[in-house]
C-alpha cells in the first residue's frame, strides 16, 4: 500500500524559508509526473508546481522566482523549497504523485506565515 508522508510545515515569519518534503514513491510505478497543491482556508485546492519524469519543472505564476520543487529518486523523496514567503503562501500543502491510472496524495502539511 502506498504512503506519501509529508513533513516541513511549519510557521515562518514573512520573507522566511520552508522545505517541505513528501517520502514513499519508491513503490510507485509508471510515473507521469510528481506535483504540490495548496490550498488555504475556504478556498479550492490550487496547483502550485510540477516535475516531470524528465525532470522539467513547471510552476505556478503566483510561486515562480520564490519556490523550487525537486526530487531525490535515492531517497524517494520529492521537495519543495519556499522562499520569500508570503502570508498568502498560507495552506495545507499536499505532494501529489500522478501515473497513467491513479493520483496519489500526501496527507498535507501546514505552512503558515505570518505578517
Amino acid at each position: 500500500q502506498v504512503q506519501l508522508v509529508e513533513s516541513g510545515g511549519g510557521l515562518v515569519q514573512a520573507g522566511g524559508s520552508l522545505r517541505l518534503s513528501c517520502a514513499g514513491f519508491g513503490s510507485i510505478f509508471g510515473i507521469n509526473s510528481m506535483r504540490w497543491y495548496r490550498q488555504a482556508p475556504e478556498k479550492q485546492r490550487e496547483w502550485v508546481a510540477a516535475i516531470t519524469t524528465g525532470g522539467g519543472t513547471v510552476y505556478a505564476d503566483s510561486v515562480k522566482g520564490r519556490f523550487t520543487i525537486s526530487r531525490d529518486n535515492a531517497k524517494n523523496t520529492l521537495y519543495l523549497a519556499m522562499n520569500s514567503l508570503k502570508p498568502e503562501d498560507t495552506a495545507v500543502y499536499y505532494c501529489n504523485i500522478v501515473t497513467t491510472n491513479v493520483a496519489y496524495w500526501g496527507q498535507g502539511t501546514q505552512v503558515t506565515v505570518s505578517s
